[in-house]
């Protein structure tokens, strides 16, 4: 009886073996982020596509990030401070209220545009793969360039009362430091929440029209268009226990130098953003592999 040849055992990749490798299913806290790295250039890519798709075909293009911003604090300013009277610590209404809608604007946008990211990408994710994850990114990082060109309206402003003589207190040397962090802050904060959003609309498409309703609702919840020292005590607790709340108000201290600054508070904003980015990712990595189930 002739003996069978000996199997050869399997080379390893480095041999010239084996190109696919069979995992068990990956748990929740195995978010391959590295493939995000992996695919940089394609998210530089969608960032430019995400720009330029906004005002592709206006008359005015990007002239609107001016335009958008100082039309809505008009009519804060007329509505808020010249009808209802409400204070804004001795600051110039202008001020007071580019300061709250300026990083306001910045976290609704990424709120609510990524919210709909598996709706408004689902024929591109059934045709191709990459790490979905890039897709709200690069939504965060273009809506940045509005962000920028926002805050450009609210230092010019800033300079202008500075030549008239107003007294404000920014906080240079707080700055250089501060406003980065801010700014992480806000779009970590609004991606986090968004990624939570798109993944439950998977399921419950009505969560779809409820986002921009709640982001509305949500503003007058946070010291935008009034300053928390106006809060009375029942209720400021409540209020406090937002995270925007400290970002808004350390916005405000640090160009303006007026606010209730709190290291408490802004501390609280940080934990908060950390653990709704860490699970927004996390939901929306446990998601994708299943979504095209129900889009």
């Amino acid at each position: 009886m002739s003996i069978p040849p000996a199997t050869p055992a399997p080379q390893s990749p480095e041999e010239g073996g084996w190109d696919l490798t069979i995992r068990p299913t990956s748990g929740w806290f195995e978010l391959h982020l590295r493939d995000v790295w992996r695919y940089r250039d394609l998210l530089w890519m969608f960032v430019h596509r995400d720009f330029v798709a906004v005002y592709k075909q206006t008359i005015l293009g990007p002239i609107w990030f001016f335009i958008q911003p100082l039309l809505t604090t008009l009519m804060f300013t007329v509505v808020f401070s010249g009808i209802a009277k409400v204070p804004t610590e001795g600051l110039p209404p202008l001020l007071f209220y580019l300061a709250g809608t300026t990083p306001w604007n910045y976290f609704a946008t990424c709120l609510t545009k990524t919210s709909t990211t598996f709706k408004d990408n689902a024929n591109l994710f059934g045709k191709v793969y990459f790490p979905r994850l890039i897709t709200p990114m690069s939504i965060v990082i273009s809506t940045l360039v509005q962000f920028v060109i926002q805050l450009l309206t609210f230092a010019l402003a800033i300079g202008w009362y500075l030549s008239k003589g107003e007294a404000l207190h920014p906080q240079w040397l707080m700055l250089p430091l501060g406003a980065p962090l801010l700014l992480l802050m806000l779009g970590s904060l609004g991606l986090g929440m968004g990624l939570m959003v798109s993944s439950l609309t998977t399921k419950y498409r009505d969560l779809a029209f409820l986002v921009q309703f709640a982001v509305q609702l949500a503003m007058y919840a946070t010291p935008v268009v009034y300053p928390l020292s106006m809060v009375p005590d029942k209720y400021r607790f409540w209020i406090e226990l937002n995270p925007m709340t400290g970002i808004i108000e350390t916005f405000r201290w640090l160009h303006l130098g007026t606010g209730a600054f709190n290291a408490h508070a802004l501390g609280w904003s940080v934990c908060c953003t950390m653990g709704i980015l860490l699970l927004g990712v996390m939901i929306f990595s446990r998601v994708e592999k299943s979504f095209m189930d129900h889009i």
